[in-house]
């Protein structure tokens, strides 16, 4: 087992401890959240985008810099995630087509839907400011821990 992953591990643990005695999802986002973004220096941004009523996807809890507040329909790495119904790592943003860069300091991103009854209602989402951040293992344990939001 490497670093990262002995990390998630313990990452996930702590996640568990804090977020299970609350059953607000919006408390656990916002958990997951903070503790993402301090636990990972490589994550330069790391928040939730919600679909709303009118078929777009609009920020919710996040870290870092300023982001998109909305982001249009079937647009960038969050909306092929969700078409696609799958997690999508991105190795170079700026190779992606339809990108959206909220902040011209991303590199790479990695996105992973968010169900809830059986339906995607949102994303994690997940910047760094270097190229080639995120990998499977990024995805078997950040699916994990976004599964605990509902």
């Amino acid at each position: 087992m490497d670093k990262k992953e002995e990390k998630y591990i313990r990452v996930l643990k702590q996640i568990k401890a804090l977020i299970l005695p609350v059953e607000n999802p919006l408390s656990r986002m916002a958990t997951i959240c903070a503790v993402l973004h301090h636990k990972f220096p490589l994550f330069f941004w790391t928040g939730f985008y919600f679909l709303t009523d009118e078929g777009e996807l609009e920020v919710t809890q996040y870290q870092g810099p300023l982001a998109c507040l909305r982001l249009k329909k079937d647009t960038g790495v969050c909306w092929a995630a969700i078409n696609r119904k799958e997690i999508v790592i991105v190795a170079d943003v700026h190779s992606f087509e339809g990108h959206i860069a909220c902040n011209s300091l991303s590199k790479s991103e990695i996105v992973v839907p968010i169900y809830h009854d059986k339906k995607i209602v949102g994303v994690l989402d997940v910047d760094s400011d270097k190229k080639n951040s995120f990998d499977t293992i990024d995805a078997k344990y950040l699916k994990q821990i976004i599964d605990l939001i509902y």
